[in-house]
């Protein structure tokens, strides 16, 4: 059966009768996850959390569109480890301009960002397309979906190639999992209080934070782990498309109208 929500699949014939009112696209990453996770990691789960999203919004609406994944991302800072793939956030600007002016063109005013990569950045770009563009940009950094039951499906929060991620791999592509390999995610701490206590902030170089670009501890990741936070933020991504989908565009849109 041909899934009308995916453009690659879909065809001229049942695009050109159906009304799409939202457009997902997700923005993933290609750079090192310690020693045993796969490069693609970000590309690879951004991807089937955006389409696995979509189709189960699909029934409800019939009308959310998924767009092919841009796979990478701002890797500046982990370069020291190979193979990152590092674009300036400019440059993702500029490609995801030119896609949401596409989208706008047949009439989709409704876009949606799945990041997938803690070093991507659209919150500018998201208020200056709504204000050049008359379209309505939406973000999700989808592993934050789940935030407040995270602490009771993973041991200890961490940051990079740790449990989390790992877990989340070990479900969805555990052939690819090298676990034996896996360094401890040790990190150094910074120096200075501030940055320490949060309320300043700089970015990492991966190569002076960690001997393995990490940032986590994978010990105590599981399929099962993974799998029950995927399976929490799909479900919440998919039930904010269907609404958003079904929302009508009006003078306080995305906001509540007042009475």
């Amino acid at each position: 059966m041909i899934q009308e929500w995916d453009i690659t699949a879909t065809n001229q014939h049942r695009a050109g009768r159906r009304r799409y009112q939202v457009a997902v696209l997700p923005v993933g990453a290609v750079e090192p996850h310690n020693f045993h996770l796969p490069l693609g990691q970000d590309l690879r789960h951004t991807n089937h959390v955006a389409r696995e999203s979509c189709a189960l919004a699909w029934p409800r609406c019939r009308s959310v569109l998924c767009l092919p994944a841009l796979p990478f991302g701002v890797d500046c800072n982990l370069m020291g480890f190979p193979l990152a793939i590092h674009v300036r956030q400019a440059t993702l600007d500029a490609m995801v301009r030119e896609v949401a002016a596409s989208c706008r063109h047949y009439g989709i005013r409704k876009f949606v960002l799945i990041n997938g990569h803690g070093g991507n950045d659209f919150a500018p770009l998201a208020r200056q397309l709504q204000a050049d563009m008359d379209v309505h940009v939406f973000v999700v950094d989808w592993w934050k979906v789940g935030r407040d039951r995270y602490d009771q499906i993973f041991p200890a929060p961490d940051d990079h190639a740790g449990v989390f991620e790992t877990s989340v791999a070990l479900a969805l592509w555990p052939e690819l999992v090298e676990l034996d390999r896996a360094g401890d995610g040790a990190t150094r701490e910074f120096r200075f209080q501030a940055l320490r206590e949060g309320w300043a902030y700089t970015s990492r170089d991966f190569s002076r934070l960690s001997d393995q670009c990490a940032a986590g501890n994978p010990a105590g990741a599981s399929a099962e782990k993974g799998a029950e936070y995927l399976e929490l933020v799909i479900s919440r991504i998919a039930d904010f498309l269907a609404e958003l989908a079904a929302a009508p565009i009006d003078e306080h849109f995305p906001f509540r109208g007042g009475d």
